[in-house]
């Protein structure tokens, strides 16, 4: 059950590489993110954000797949206690975000998916 919870949240980490591929592309998203301060497309700067987001979702996503025990990873479980650590930050900050469409959105997906990690990092 835990390696399914941990590809779950593998995938739903890879669901939001591709939406920060979205933005970085142009993508006119800008109230669903960073605060909502954008709306519609990121400026450079934003973009870059999106950018530097993507290798963290991706550890994440890989730290909590090795914490389940996926074959071939055998990264040291602190990593998959931060990966949670990180996550439960980004549900807290999307649930105190100014942007009542960003909050709408990511919040719930965000604390499940921090339900997800403690799942996988407490079995």
């Amino acid at each position: 059950m835990t390696v399914h919870l941990a590809h779950f949240y593998a995938t739903a980490c890879l669901a939001i590489v591709f939406f920060q591929i979205a933005l970085i592309a142009g993508a006119p998203l800008g109230a669903y993110t960073q605060g909502g301060r954008y709306e519609g497309v990121l400026p450079l700067g934003g973009r870059l954000i999106a950018a530097l987001s993507i290798p963290v979702l991706v550890f994440m996503a890989l730290a909590i797949l090795s914490a389940a025990g996926f074959p071939g990873l055998g990264w040291p479980r602190w990593t998959g206690w931060l990966a949670s650590g990180v996550q439960l930050v980004s549900a807290l900050l999307n649930t105190i975000t100014p942007s009542r469409r960003e909050r709408a959105v990511w919040a719930p997906i965000t604390w499940v998916l921090a339900a997800l990690c403690l799942a996988v990092m407490t079995a």
